[in-house]
């Protein structure tokens, strides 16, 4: 199946509380969102009550329900794979409405890693299914503290590609300057968002959560921009000037699982390979590293290769040092 062809996953996080629900149900309400399929950790948390179900499949024990907006919502089963394998294949039967796209929700204290891993290495999930991207919800007024105090809320935030900050009606419907500066330390490639208590979901939510961009093939612009926090997770990106060769890229890649493994929370970045013209997308999630997928072209005017990694209590000085593995040498092909 070709890469444009496979159903796009967005992943929704976010503290507890944060209003990860109330922005699901808003994203829903839209037309345009109909087709979805609506991924949770457990039925009896959906919380979609306002949207009413409008029936429940076959039985007491199915697991899927088909909610008025014409989308689906499905509990967690064993394991993220197996809902999605379920899904995929009761769509092939026919025995549920086709959808085009699928929304997971998180629970407020769920580790993002273990689902991402699953949509960039499993074998089944990674040829019907492609990351479309990360959204962290987080509290205008309360976030602060959860940073502070929570490892799970950190995790969250570095892990996103978009920061959609909440409950704004409260802050004057403005993103307060110390919460922003306090997110773009943990995150500075992340595109932060602020949610109004009324009125449309943002341009840059919708876009995601329908599948229309890659948010993980954009890698932050800029040369060596680091991101620094009081805490142990940290950013760090970088513009890469060597020339870049197959293996030099597989020995970072080797390299980094190794020696950085769980540490490492995210990777991604584009990467021009010596001789194809063209970016090649990488992306990791601790030691678990997806094909890289060759893109068909670059997504804005910086065709520079660029990555970023997120790190939890990594030097940054050893990751700057890693990278020099990705320098091809005289004889590389």
């Amino acid at each position: 199946m070709a890469a444009d062809d496979r159903i796009p996953v967005s992943l929704l996080t976010g503290f507890l509380g944060s209003g990860k629900t109330t922005l699901l149900n808003k994203t829903l309400r839209a037309p345009e969102m109909a087709d979805t399929a609506v991924v949770v950790n457990e039925l009896g948390d959906i919380g979609l009550d306002h949207l009413l179900v409008a029936n429940a499949q076959n039985s007491p024990d199915d697991n899927v329900v088909l909610l008025n907006a014409g989308c689906l919502c499905c509990g967690m089963l064993n394991g993220f794979k197996e809902t999605l394998a379920e899904l995929y294949e009761r769509r092939t039967r026919g025995e549920i409405p086709e959808f085009k796209r699928v929304i997971v929700e998180t629970t407020g204290l769920a580790d993002p890693a273990p689902i991402l891993q699953t949509l960039l290495r499993d074998s089944f999930v990674a040829h019907y299914f492609r990351l479309a991207g990360v959204v962290a919800v987080i509290d205008a007024v309360l976030a602060t503290e959860s940073l502070q105090h929570h490892d799970e809320a950190q995790r969250q935030t570095a892990m996103a590609d978009v920061l959609a900050v909440s409950k704004v009606d409260q802050t004057n419907d403005e993103i307060p300057e110390t919460l922003r500066d306090r997110l773009v330390h943990i995150n500075p490639s992340a595109n932060i968002v602020a949610i109004p208590n009324s009125g449309t979901v943002p341009t840059a939510l919708m876009d995601l959560f329908r599948g229309e961009i890659e948010t993980a093939a954009h890698a932050p612009q800029g040369e060596h921009i680091h991101g620094h926090h009081s805490r142990s997770v940290r950013a760090d990106s970088f513009v890469i000037d060597n020339r870049v060769t197959w293996p030099t890229l597989a020995a970072w890649i080797d390299f980094a699982r190794t020696h950085f493994g769980r540490r490492l929370l995210r990777c991604k970045g584009l990467i021009e390979i010596a001789g194809t013209g063209r970016p090649t997308l990488v992306q990791g999630v601790q030691t678990v590293f997806a094909p890289p997928q060759h893109l068909p072209a670059w997504p804005d005017r910086d065709h520079r290769s660029r990555l970023i990694c997120i790190v939890d209590g990594i030097p940054a000085q050893q990751v700057r040092d890693s990278l020099s593995l990705l320098a091809a040498h005289d004889d590389d092909a």
